[in-house]
């Protein structure tokens, strides 16, 4: 093995630019060559999927840093490309409390900054099963008396038993058909996009939803199913309603 002076002295060679060398800066040379041909070499594969580089250089020496993430294109192959749709009711049926209107403007006016935390019951688009219930906020964003509604933002989950629940964001208005981003969600529901879109039925006690699904495995059956036709005067079906056995998803939030 090479003394700690051959390795300083090589380490801090640098040969001249004439052609034409001495009888010992030959010798070093040959000698440097020696040294690095004696450690063990290996090639190494790189994943062609490059993100970025990083250069740093200094008079002598130049380091180039190469990134690769691969992980998140990976996953995201895996999502089914597919859009499915999917219909629920929300009634309220005077039995929860809600919705709560808080004035936190002070005025006799619907007015920014008024909350109106909620919680009503979800029913199949079919009307036939009592699927959970939803849980949010919606905070008013602008009164419209043109129009004779009010603008919100909301935020709001859907709760569908032991299948997890769906998370919403977006503008609500109480006079007209809006469409809400679909956030995220948990259990079969876990990383599902997509938008929702809600109808306005009788204000705030029926409403309407579409939703339209992506990046998740295909619903279960008993979440589907044709939808009755959205009309103020629609009712869940009786055995929905008292949340018999036959009626309702297993273990239902409520």
């Amino acid at each position: 093995m090479a003394s700690m002076s051959s390795l300083k002295m090589i380490s801090s060679l640098k040969l001249p630019h004439s052609t034409s060398l001495s009888p010992l800066q030959t010798q070093n040379k040959l000698d440097s060559t020696s040294l690095f041909h004696s450690f063990p070499t290996k090639t190494l594969k790189f994943s062609p999927t490059l993100v970025s580089t990083s250069r740093r250089s200094t008079n002598h020496t130049s380091t180039t840093a190469f990134f690769f993430n691969n992980q998140k294109q990976h996953q995201d192959s895996q999502k089914p490309e597919k859009v499915q749709e999917l219909f629920v009711y929300e009634i309220n049926e005077r039995d929860r409390g809600s919705p709560a209107f808080l004035k936190l403007s002070q005025k006799e006016v619907n007015s920014l900054g008024d909350l109106v935390p909620f919680s009503n019951k979800l029913y199949s688009g079919n009307l036939e099963k009592r699927l959970g219930i939803t849980a949010g906020l919606c905070v008013l964003i602008q009164h419209v008396p043109e129009k004779k509604g009010d603008r919100y933002e909301a935020i709001y989950s859907f709760y569908f038993g032991d299948y997890g629940h769906i998370s919403v964001q977006g503008a609500y208005l109480t006079y007209q058909d809006t469409y809400l981003a679909v956030t995220g969600g948990s259990g079969i529901f876990e990383g599902v996009s997509g938008q929702v879109k809600l109808q306005q039925l009788v204000f705030p006690f029926k409403l309407f939803y579409t939703f339209y699904l992506k990046g998740i495995p295909d619903l279960p059956d008993e979440l589907l199913g044709n939808p009755v036709q959205p009309s103020p005067t629609v009712e869940p079906s009786p055995a929905a309603k008292a949340a018999q056995p036959h009626a309702c998803i297993t273990n239902f939030t409520n």
